[in-house]
């Protein structure tokens, strides 16, 4: 957390700031307080935008999504103000580093490590899914990894899956080295296409680098598009369910309720997902016990912008 700069603000509506968190495009993240004493994360719109009536209305999209989901794979949403001058909204802060610091600073994560932070990401992918809601920037920026698993973050530009005004064609939203191929093409962007960016996360996760690392964007796109996803070093069952995740297709990518149990290596609907069911928790452990611990480096709903 850094230091609140001199024209910060010292209070949003009732919560106290006590730091900065992050930056982008959209705003400012605050460390607070609430008045009952409880640390939270405060989001504040940059003026300029919110001088916008077409943003207003985006933003409170983003707040109204974010209080469906809920708080157990996202940041509990706590208060917000939309028409406020500074649009603003709160969540319960969860500590932990994302995935992004966590792999940048320590290395790549073990394989089983990984799968278990599959099964984590997943099964919130199911949640945002069944309120009809697509994340369409998941990143390794946008995950926390807290104590007890994983929260998915920024829902700066999730979208209404029957909002036709901002699902249609020729709108492209996201993150480049993260976006499926119809991102990229500016199709409509489905389920299938949190799934793509899934198999990216955690490919990134277990090697270091986005399986479609190129030295420019011409290029990355170029190789979402037309190439492989590079997973040199992955074998068994995480090779296989991170290439059905990438399949440039989305028909051909697996459904997001099966792979919870896919990554946990559990039966499916489909069947067995190929490998021994293995314990990859113990009941004694915290979700997270063998990563990191959590730190004040966390934060929620940070901007869409690249880690």
């Amino acid at each position: 957390m850094d230091a609140l700069k001199p024209d910060d603000p010292q209070w949003v509506g009732p919560y106290r700031l006590d730091g900065r968190l992050g930056a982008g495009g959209m705003g400012q993240v605050f460390l607070g307080t609430s008045p009952g004493g409880r640390k939270v994360a405060v989001k504040v719109i940059r003026p300029e935008l919110a001088a916008t009536p077409q943003f207003r209305a985006r933003f409170a999209r983003e707040v109204e999504a974010a209080r469906r989901v809920g708080g157990f794979h996202t940041p509990q949403v706590v208060d917000a103000d939309p028409q406020a001058e500074s649009p603003w909204l709160v969540t319960a802060f969860v500590p932990g580093p994302t995935l992004h610091q966590v792999v940048t600073g320590r290395g790549p994560l073990e394989a089983d490590a990984v799968l278990r932070l599959g099964a984590g990401l997943a099964e919130g992918l199911a949640a945002i899914h069944k309120c009809d809601l697509v994340h369409r920037d998941l990143k390794p920026g946008n995950v926390i990894l807290a104590d007890d698993g994983p929260r998915i973050i920024d829902f700066g530009i999730a979208r209404a899956v029957d909002a036709s005004s901002l699902t249609e064609t020729g709108t492209v939203i996201g993150t480049y080295a993260y976006m499926s191929p119809e991102q990229i093409r500016a199709d409509r962007a489905g389920p299938a296409s949190d799934v793509f960016a899934l198999g990216s996360v955690l490919a990134f996760a277990a090697t270091g680098h986005s399986p479609f690392d190129a030295p420019d964007l011409v290029e990355v796109v170029q190789r979402i598009l037309d190439q492989p996803p590079v997973l040199d070093g992955l074998d068994g069952e995480l090779h296989v369910l991170l290439t059905a995740c990438l399949a440039k297709d989305p028909a051909e990518r697996p459904s997001v309720a099966d792979l919870p149990a896919r990554f946990a290596g559990r039966p499916t609907s489909g069947g067995r997902s190929g490998t021994a069911v293995r314990r990859l928790r113990p009941a004694d452990t915290p979700y997270f016990a063998a990563w990191p611990a959590p730190t004040s480096e966390g934060g929620l709903m940070l901007p869409a912008l690249p880690p």
